[in-house]
């Protein structure tokens, strides 16, 4: 049997199985049971366990179907040979390569970086273990733990790298070496996410190990050193030795979160200072969220405020219209955006990491723009991250007119936005309901259901937005249940309209808001909400003539053709070096970028055709979402003309 059919039958199999499991990275409730040290931060909404949620057919469920099948296709032994290598336990004839197929791209034995992909496998299988219940994402997970316990063992300090711990020497001393502490936390993140999610106590024993290694590494150096090895890109290792510290209760994890506290990034938020200037935007989300967690375990309100503060400055100041930021990885003059929309603007782990942010926030506040910021990352980017062909995913989202999505290839890319898009479209369902003592939060309109346990209450949402308004609930209540269903009412509506068993209910909020429905719920009971869409720009601030089309929370795009494009295209070229940085998009000399509109009523321009979100102009352009637009050139930022 074709190994994508197996998955999809084990898969579907198992939609309704729960497992003992929990749901990506330390949210603010959940992980009952695990946690020493829980949150004590006040807070507005709490995170439902991601195998509390199931996806219901929809685009979301396809592309974690194709990811699953991508991630069981990917052989243990390979995702570990580097380790073994490294440990000096692996012999084969010829070097292995008659028994071990080699991994490529970043992932090659000569790459620093190599081992990295293993520490998102091992958070993607925990993800897809919670989101649907099936055992092979546990056994898979499983057989990598027992393979890097053997690493671990053979290594004897507690030290596990798929390199030689002499690359952390070099980091130390200030030599040049590629992120050993950047690779070494998505070692950290997947054990702790293989214990959290999937029940894994050895995954938790040898993380603690880790920890313990690094604490004895650490502790004697001086400050200057400390200053000097942080310079070096280190992703989120304090957020995992705070989460570390959350569940062991250790202080020596604290210690070591606060010891890669990163003075020069991090003090300027103090100051609420929009100090970014043009350093490398996913070096410094990372940081952020390690901040967030340390106010959710230590109710520091210095660490609220610069994580609020830079949060807003982002999605205000430095965030593209689909939600990304970043061009070639770094900041940029936000007041010179119009000249920053390059092949290479939107690194697919800025916005995971945005994410990540955002539902910490979201937990604080309650704030429904939050939830407007991650509605629109989430459709306009990572879900148009994935080739519905192949399965691949792209390292950026260009906005170059006339560019085109670059996929990863399945043997020789491996770089960071494969191992953080193998979660990405694992966890769609963590950020569609929260919950508080008064009742249910409906962040996203995506179909699924959730089972809140404590109330006896499960909702299931079907619809089809957003190719259309209108998504629907119905309640199955283990007895009548007294509680408040909150409808978030995006800034992107209005005139919404609400119905309760078919009667039509006034609703008396404003966009930008929720509509709460508080009453005693029974079984069978249906709630319907219709939100209207319409067609708006979003110029950029330094040129109101370039702009980009909005359908609701969806950034539409013009379809380009395929001429110019040269093989492989759309994919990387493994021969080369850094293809996806320096790939030439060949964009044809004549390829037009202008778009005919009045700019007070851009909707006249665009007529909708049929059911799908397919729009048409008298130009000739045919204009559709950009989580659509694939293996063809595309315009996002159009040069307004008036008519």
């Amino acid at each position: 049997m074709n190994k994508k059919v197996l998955v999809t039958v084990i898969l579907f199999g198992s939609l309704t199985v729960s497992g003992i499991v929990s749901a990506q990275s330390v949210y603010p409730g959940q992980h009952q049971g695990k946690l020493k040290k829980e949150t004590v931060a006040p807070l507005q909404a709490e995170s439902f366990d991601l195998k509390d949620v199931r996806l219901l057919p929809s685009r979301f469920r396809d592309n974690m179907l194709r990811d699953s099948a991508w991630m069981t296709s990917i052989d243990v032994n390979r995702l570990l040979h580097s380790f073994r290598t490294n440990a000096g336990v692996f012999a084969g004839r010829e070097g292995g390569y008659i028994t071990v197929k080699k991994l490529g791209g970043w992932e090659s034995l000569d790459c620093e970086l190599r081992g990295h992909t293993t520490g998102h496998m091992l958070s993607a299988l925990g993800l897809m273990y919670a989101a649907t219940g099936s055992e092979i994402f546990k056994l898979k997970g499983d057989s990598l733990v027992n393979g890097l316990e053997e690493v671990q063992n053979a290594l004897k300090n507690g030290y596990l790298s798929a390199w030689p711990e002499e690359l952390i020497n070099r980091n130390i001393q200030g030599k040049g070496v590629w992120a050993p502490w950047y690779t070494l936390h998505k070692l950290f993140s997947g054990l702790i996410d293989q214990y959290l999610y999937a029940d894994n106590k050895k995954a938790l024993t040898i993380v603690t190990r880790m920890g313990d290694w690094a604490y004895n590494k650490l502790k004697p150096l001086s400050e200057e050193t400390r200053k000097l090895m942080i310079r070096n890109e280190f992703g989120g290792i304090n957020e995992s030795f705070y989460n570390l510290y959350s569940i062991t209760g250790d202080e020596r994890y604290r210690w070591l979160a606060e010891y890669f506290y990163h003075n020069d990034v991090i003090d300027p938020l103090k100051e609420l200072r929009d100090d970014l200037g043009t350093k490398h935007t996913n070096t410094f989300i990372p940081k952020v969220i390690a901040e967030a967690r340390n106010y959710e375990l230590t109710r520091n309100e210095t660490s609220r405020k610069l994580s609020e503060f830079f949060w807003h400055t982002m999605i205000d100041h430095h965030t593209f219209a689909p939600g990304c930021s970043s061009d070639k990885e770094h900041y940029f003059d936000p007041k010179k955006l119009s000249q920053h929309l390059t092949g290479y603007t939107g690194e697919t782990c800025c916005t995971y990491n945005m994410l990540k942010l955002s539902r910490h926030l979201f937990c604080w506040t309650g704030d429904s723009s939050i939830a407007d910021y991650y509605e629109r990352a989430l459709y306009n980017h990572i879900l148009g991250q994935q080739d519905p062909e192949t399965g691949m995913v792209a390292y950026f989202l260009p906005l170059l007119s006339g560019s085109h999505k670059l996929y990863s290839t399945k043997e020789n890319s491996f770089w960071c936005c494969v191992g953080s898009g193998f979660e990405n479209h694992a966890k769609f369902g963590e950020a569609i309901y929260y919950h508080n003592n008064q009742g249910i939060y409906v962040n996203l309109f995506i179909p699924s259901q959730v089972t809140w346990k404590e109330k006896g209450l499960t909702i299931r949402q079907e619809t089809e937005f957003p190719q259309e308004e209108t998504t629907r609930f119905t309640l199955q209540a283990e007895n009548p249940v007294r509680t408040t269903i909150y409808l978030r009412y995006p800034s992107w509506s209005k005139d919404v309209k609400v119905s309760v068993n078919g009667k039509k209910i006034s609703v008396k909020q404003k966009s930008g808001s929720y509509i709460a429905i508080t009453r005693e719920w029974k079984d069978g009971d249906q709630i319907s909400a219709t939100y209207p869409m319409q067609i708006k720009l979003e110029t950029t601030p330094d040129n109101p003539d370039k702009a980009a089309l909005l359908y609701g929370p969806l950034v539409l795009a013009g379809e380009r053709g395929t001429e110019g494009m040269q093989a492989p295209a759309p994919f990387s070229n493994p021969a080369l070096y850094n293809d996806y940085y320096t790939y030439n998009f060949h964009v044809p000399a004549h390829l037009r970028t202008s778009l005919k509109l009045d700019k007070k009523h851009p909707e006249r321009a665009l007529q909708r055709v049929g059911s799908d979100l397919k729009f048409t102009t008298e130009q000739g352009d045919v204009i559709r979402p950009l989580y659509d637009l694939h293996h063809q050139r595309y315009v996002v930022y159009w040069d307004l003309q008036s008519e």
